[in-house]
């Protein structure tokens, strides 16, 4: 049994309704739109919040003129007013009641009256723009998606360069897929190729690392979703072909955690240089896998990945790659390298022609690789629920 901790689950978000004014939604298909309710006049501030709400993912309902209803007000997980809705007394009079997620957002920092307007209208907090921008897009996310639903998040390193941990993380992905889970590929190694190659997706539209570079902050994990290549039923993040891009710790920071609310499965392919932003990935991992074929020279290069980018993670187990020739078995490398075993990984032949065809990793569904992932996703559970 692999334990494996995890995020707990979210509560189902609350039913929308018909916005007046809608702005795109990045809602996951067959989801219903959230609606955020905005209550202002000022056009400047009100396209400031549309803006926002359209980053997050959310719909906004606009109450104009007249105060909201008390089911317009009661409905919406979060409630905007602008400062000046606040000011007119009318507004404060025909409030429906006091209620948790209402925000007051204002733009005078000096005018020290918005505090006592927070207060008399029951908000939970008073934001200026533009500031506090970064703060209320959180917020507005958090109302979209909650915090996050469950999702298992596994690395997979080499021991040392050709042992197969770009193969077995693409063939995660895809068992992962296969299993009608929600499945997300990270191709965290600048330097190795793109795993949009053996998915034979390199022209496939949708985003790449160098579009998510300048990431910061909190993103949608809905609007991540749709931003990626589906290939193979997997949500490829990889490289494109252009030379010098580095990745900021920010960036990777802000993808994983939006990879991370969307549930299913994260695999990353991690490099086994470790720079600022594979340093964060490895650290948000619930396991890590460390590939290492069955020959000395292979455990000797692993003991430095080990000490490395190793001591990173939380939970870092050992993947014996079985190669004809090879006279380490999976228990003695264990034994060696000090790591558990999360099992030994036959030779499969045919993988680099199969890549050639635009077939990945694992989507032979009778191939050993296949059937490793499966039996490996199949013991991956929360330690909770491994306890029961």
């Amino acid at each position: 049994m692999v334990d494996i901790p995890a995020t707990p689950a979210s509560p189902s978000p609350p039913p929308a309704s018909s916005s007046s004014s809608a702005v795109p939604s990045a809602v996951s298909a067959g989801a219903a739109p959230v609606s955020v309710l905005i209550l202002t006049e000022d056009a400047e501030l009100l396209d400031d919040l549309l803006r926002l709400c359209a980053v997050a993912g959310a719909e906004a309902e606009v109450a104009h003129g007249a105060p909201p209803t008390a089911e317009q007000w009661w409905r919406a997980p979060l409630v905007l007013v602008g400062d000046d809705r606040a000011l007119a007394a009318a507004d404060r009079a025909a409030s429906p009641g006091r209620r948790p997620g209402v925000l007051l957002v204002g733009r005078d920092l000096d005018d020290h009256r918005i505090w006592a307007r927070g207060i008399a209208l029951g908000v939970e907090q008073v934001l200026h723009l533009p500031w506090d921008e970064s703060r209320l897009a959180g917020r507005i996310a958090d109302a979209v998606e909650g915090p996050g639903q469950e999702t298992l998040t596994i690395g997979v390193l080499g021991g040392r360069g050709g042992a197969g941990a770009s193969s077995l993380a693409c063939a995660l992905a895809v068992t992962a897929a296969r299993r009608g889970r929600r499945s997300v590929l990270v191709d965290a190694d600048p330097l190795g190729g793109g795993l949009d190659v053996p998915f034979g997706g390199e022209r496939t539209p949708g985003s790449r690392w160098p579009a998510l570079a300048a990431a910061r902050g909190r993103l949608s994990s809905a609007a991540l979703d749709q931003a990626l290549p589906r290939l193979h039923g997997v949500g490829l993040l990889s490289w494109d072909r252009d030379e010098g891009v580095r990745l900021p710790v920010e960036a990777m920071r802000s993808v994983l955690a939006a990879a991370r609310r969307g549930g299913g499965v994260l695999v990353l392919d991690l490099p086994r240089a470790v720079d600022d932003a594979a340093a964060e990935a490895l650290t948000q991992l619930d396991l890590g896998l460390l590939v290492v074929p069955g020959e000395l020279r292979a455990m000797t290069a692993a003991r430095r990945v080990v000490g490395g980018a190793g001591a990173l993670v939380r939970d870092l187990r050992l993947v014996a790659r079985l190669r004809p020739g090879d006279g380490l078995p999976g228990v003695e490398l264990a034994r060696m390298l000090r790591l558990p075993l999360a099992g030994e990984l036959p030779d499969e032949p045919g993988l680099s022609v199969a890549a050639e065809m635009g077939e990945p990793p694992g989507a032979n569904p009778k191939g050993s690789l296949a059937a490793f992932c499966d039996a490996l996703l199949e013991r991956a559970r929360p330690a909770r629920e491994a306890a029961v």
